[in-house]
């Protein structure tokens, strides 16, 4: 199912002889935020950006595209790794118990190919058992990274004691990471929020990014949000400039990265080691590009409307090609009302796919909605 890889040296458990936080010297204070003080070098100017290294890992340009449930399957992955910009994808999570149980549709979700590289592949689950079986078979397929999910807000994940529920249980985290630990040579990332948001902690952040580091995680990322607000209000940079400043190993944030302004702004005002995009990148799948532009000190150039047309129509081919009938037209329509919203008047197109039935269909509302557009107009 993974891509290639030589075999995997015996199994270690990496020394856990790091600081458990950050020394008082890599800080300094800046716009009421602390900043590592490696990035004084580059509040001034986009360029001279630091790789982001996780692990035995290299990750340039610092940018990470975020694993969404439903979305960031093979098909997706390629198309950003295609368009530029990314510096490492993550593949959409799997659970740990149905890929011990072998079920098939769960175990689809692990395959990469070499273009893909580097990817992380994330877990989740409530037993440590079960998540080391898992990170036992992610050892085996070779990807890049394979990264813990303790920040999943939804409710049925929450309702399994899994995702960030896991943050109510700094214990039981603590012996998940450990297990996962001891079973992968490849580096491992948790990633996290703010806390549950309710209850008598409803923020501890801190206590679980220095518990990452205590287990041996090689970096972790913050959405700076709590469990609680899901994806509503604004996203803490405050708590990832702390979390930063708190921890020997890398902060990757998350949150509100909407632009590829927002990113350089992120690595900027928090001292974060990498930025992690979701949701920005559904309505505009060209913005690590336009952001790696941005770090690099280059003017970022917008997609033009047949740029984006092709994309669309590549993306569709490959959807119709490998996902039976019914999965592909669920697909179209999600990806369809996604990529309309970064279109003039995608709220037109919106409203007519919403009734198409046929996949054809889709891509001829597309290109009869493309050919509408007025002359000059960068989409």
């Amino acid at each position: 199912m993974g891509a290639d890889r030589a075999d995997p040296a015996p199994r270690r458990r990496p020394s856990r002889s790091r600081p458990r936080g950050g020394d008082p010297a890599r800080a300094r204070r800046g716009r009421g935020r602390s900043v590592p003080a490696v990035r004084e070098n580059v509040m001034a100017a986009g360029g001279g950006i630091p790789a982001l290294r996780i692990g035995g890992l290299t990750v340039r340009p610092p940018l990470v595209l975020a694993p969404m449930a439903g979305i960031c399957d093979r098909h997706f992955r390629l198309l950003v790794r295609r368009i530029g910009g990314v510096g490492l994808v993550s593949a959409e999570f799997v659970s740990s118990g149905q890929v011990a149980r072998g079920i098939r549709k769960e175990l689809e979700k692990l395959t990469f190919t070499t273009e893909e590289r580097p990817i992380a592949i994330q877990i989740y689950g409530r037993d440590a058992e079960q998540m080391a079986a898992c990170a036992r078979v992610v050892e085996r397929l070779r990807p890049d990274v394979c990264d813990i999910n303790m920040g999943c807000p939804a409710n049925k994940i929450l309702k399994g004691c899994a995702g960030a529920a896991l943050m109510r249980d700094v214990k039981r985290a603590a012996s998940i990471v450990r297990a996962c630990r001891r079973e992968l040579t490849i580096p491992l990332t948790v990633k996290f929020r703010l806390g549950i948001g309710t209850g008598p902690t409803p923020v501890n952040y801190l206590e679980f990014g220095r518990m990452c580091e205590s287990e041996g995680a090689d970096a972790v990322t913050l959405h700076a949000r709590t469990a609680r607000q899901m994806y509503r209000g604004h996203a803490d940079w405050e708590a990832i400039a702390r979390l930063a400043a708190a921890l020997s190993i890398p902060v990757i944030g998350n949150g509100d990265v909407d632009s590829p302004a927002a990113a350089l702004r992120m690595l900027r005002e928090t001292g974060c080691a990498g930025v992690m995009i979701g949701r920005a990148v559904l309505e505009n799948p060209w913005i690590f590009r336009e952001a790696a532009d941005l770090l690099a000190g280059r003017p970022p150039c917008r997609p033009r409307p047949e740029e984006r047309l092709e994309l669309i129509r590549t993306h569709f081919a490959w959807i119709v090609r490998d996902y039976e009938p019914k999965m592909a037209l669920h697909k179209l329509r999600t990806f369809t009302g996604r990529y309309a919203r970064g279109l003039p008047d995608g709220d037109a197109l919106r409203r007519r796919i919403s009734a198409l039935e046929r996949p054809e269909d889709f891509i001829g509302a597309i290109e009869e909605h493309f050919r509408a557009l007025p002359a000059g107009v960068t989409a």
